[in-house]
């Protein structure tokens, strides 16, 4: 039996998939390669090219492999794109989760991990962030990661599926071994950002906003290392293959730096002196974004083990530095 990784091209999907081969899972990967990169799919994982708005399709990919449980990341996730084309994102991401479960429902397949976000909460109440808190998305982008979640539960109480859903904070880093790495375009994340400029791709970094509410005035966030999240994802799986029932989880280190920190630390890894600009605040930008991982570290026995910042940037540089142009040549 396989694990069907969608989206197992993008930055996190990818890593999931090597982590997974390197656990002897049998592994299938379907994407549409819309911003996935085929150079990231393990050389050991079936590749199917297709988007999952497309029911023939998935049942294709359904009826030709024998699938015990489904990683969902196919998804758009852009938060500013998902304001000014908020329909793009309901169209991908929900008719796109709606198909799939159709699909799903039909073959018999009743285990799903999905790839949700921190952005499902907006505003946080208070820091850490708990899975009990209030969830009331401030972008469409968190809107419809959170309809998607509610799709589960709802098809869970009909059909019998179950799911984990895991909401992430700042997903970061590379592999271990460089071979992949973070490629997106445009960039939106801070991490890459900065690293282009030691790359020479860009002259400064901007840092929007530096009065918030935070030791430095700049805002703080929580940033976890890719294979990490792999990992969790993988464990979420077991859970699942245990018999558990349906269940959500945060995924975060539980500690915040401020992005002055985090430009501090890129500029110690990478002995340049890294430009930055101050720039005006970002709508919707909350001054923290910290989570509480204590629940999937109990239930799942689930453990960072790349929880240093200056590792994560240092596992993140020596895939930039050697990849400048992201897969392309």
């Amino acid at each position: 039996m396989a694990i069907l990784v969608l989206g197992g091209a993008g930055y996190i999907g990818s890593h999931t998939v090597y982590a997974l081969v390197d656990r002897g899972v049998d592994v299938v990967v379907a994407d549409n390669l819309e911003t996935g990169h085929i150079e990231a799919v393990h050389p050991k994982a079936r590749f199917y090219q297709g988007d999952i708005r497309n029911r023939a399709f998935v049942d294709s990919v359904f009826e030709q492999e024998k699938i015990d449980g489904v990683i969902h990341f196919a998804a758009n996730s852009l938060v500013g794109e998902s304001m000014v084309n908020p329909l793009k994102y309901y169209d991908n991401n929900l008719c796109g989760t709606k198909v799939l479960l159709e699909s799903m429902v039909a073959h018999g397949i009743d285990k799903i991990v999905f790839s949700s976000t921190a952005a499902t909460y907006g505003e946080p109440e208070r820091v850490p962030i708990l899975e009990t808190d209030r969830t009331e998305p401030t972008n469409t982008y968190g809107e419809t990661k959170l309809a998607m979640e509610k799709m589960f539960k709802w098809t869970g109480k009909a059909h019998g599926l179950r799911y984990v859903s895991l909401r992430y904070f700042n997903a970061c880093g590379a592999h271990t071994s460089g071979q992949i790495g973070e490629a997106h375009n445009p960039e939106s994340h801070l991490i890459p950002l900065i690293l282009q400029v030691p790359n020479g791709q860009r002259e400064s970094v901007s840092i929007f906003g530096d009065d918030y509410d935070t030791k430095d005035g700049t805002c703080v966030r929580d940033y976890i290392h890719v294979m990490d999240l792999a990992q969790a994802h993988i464990l979420a799986m077991d859970y699942l293959a245990q018999g558990n029932e349906s269940n959500i989880f945060n995924l975060g280190n539980g500690v915040g730096f401020t992005v002055k920190e985090v430009i501090e630390t890129a500029r110690k890894v990478t002995g340049d002196p890294i430009k930055a600009v101050i720039s005006p605040r970002r709508a919707g930008d909350p001054a923290q974004l910290i989570a509480s991982s204590e629940k999937a570290k109990s239930v799942l026995g689930w453990k960072p083990e790349h929880a240093d910042l200056e590792e994560i940037i240092a596992t993140a540089w020596n895939w930039h530095k050697n990849h400048p142009n992201g897969y392309a040549k």
